[in-house]
């Protein structure tokens, strides 16, 4: 068999390891991330010289996340009329065992944020 391919556990460390030490893709990131820094240092010196690309690029940003916290309130209300649609095509006894499995489980859910935002 060849060296590496046993599926060993040292096998797989030894080729994670030969895997972090390439020398080319740790200077391909290196390099990478002083040209990011470049471009950014770049960016901030033309938004420092023109407020108002500045505001307006910080304008643009907020009615994208708004737009984006639009489109997902939509998904949501999307999904609860179809849940809701689903729900009414039940016989009314499935309807009203799902339904309080459906709140049981919200409930849970809502009391597990609740517990994590503390």
């Amino acid at each position: 068999m060849a060296e590496g391919s046993s599926g060993e556990p040292i096998d797989l460390i030894m080729k994670s390891t030969r895997d972090l030490l390439r020398p080319e893709e740790l200077v391909r990131e290196a390099t990478r991330d002083i040209v990011k820094e470049e471009i950014r240092r770049h960016l901030e010196k033309t938004l420092r010289e023109d407020p108002k690309l500045a505001q307006d690029l910080k304008d643009a940003v907020k009615d994208l996340l708004e737009a984006r916290a639009r489109e997902y309130a939509a998904i949501v209300r999307v999904g609860a009329a179809t849940a809701r649609l689903g729900l009414s095509a039940l016989p009314p006894d499935v309807r009203r065992a799902l339904t309080e499995d459906i709140v049981n489980l919200l409930s849970k859910e809502i009391g597990h944020i609740v517990e994590r935002s503390l």
